[in-house]
C-alpha cells in the first residue's frame, strides 16, 4: 500500500471511526472521478492565463485597460508601463494569447482592450483582496 493511501486510510479510519479497505477503495474512487472532472485541458488553459498576469507589466495593462472601460491606443498603454516597446509589445502579446485583451489595427494605431474574462479576473481579485483587509 503506498503512503499516500496508507494516510488516507488512517484519516477514514478517524472520521469514520473503523475504516475497511472498501471504504479506502470508495473514496479512491471518489477522488479519481473528481480529478477526472477537472481536465488537464482546462487545467492547462487556466494556468496560462494565470501566468500571464503573474507579471507587473501585464497585470497593470490588464487593471489599466480593465478601469478605463474603453479601448486604449498602444501608446497611451506605455504611458501607463515603465517598459521598453519591445517589453510592451511582448506583454501585450502575452495577454492576448491567454485571452485577457483584444488588439487591433485602427489606421495607423494599434488599440487594445480588455475582455470580460479579464474585467471577470480582476473584479474577483480586487474583491478577494478588500474582504482581507
Amino acid at each position: 500500500m503506498s503512503q499516500a493511501t496508507e494516510r488516507l486510510r488512517r484519516y477514514l479510519d478517524d472520521e469514520l471511526g473503523e475504516c475497511r479497505t472498501e471504504d479506502v477503495e470508495r473514496r479512491l474512487d471518489e477522488l479519481s472521478t473528481l480529478e477526472a472532472g477537472l481536465g488537464t485541458a482546462q487545467a492547462a488553459a487556466e494556468l496560462d492565463v494565470l501566468s500571464a498576469l503573474a507579471n507587473e507589466t501585464r497585470y497593470t495593462l490588464v487593471r489599466a485597460l480593465v478601469a478605463a472601460e474603453e479601448e486604449l491606443c498602444v501608446c497611451e498603454l506605455h504611458a501607463v508601463v515603465d517598459v521598453t516597446e519591445s517589453g510592451l509589445s511582448h506583454a501585450l502579446s502575452a495577454l492576448v494569447d491567454a485571452g485577457l485583451v483584444e488588439g487591433w489595427k485602427d489606421g495607423r494605431w494599434k488599440k487594445y482592450r480588455a475582455t470580460n474574462r479579464a474585467v471577470a479576473l480582476v473584479t474577483v481579485l480586487e474583491g478577494s483582496v478588500s474582504a482581507d483587509e
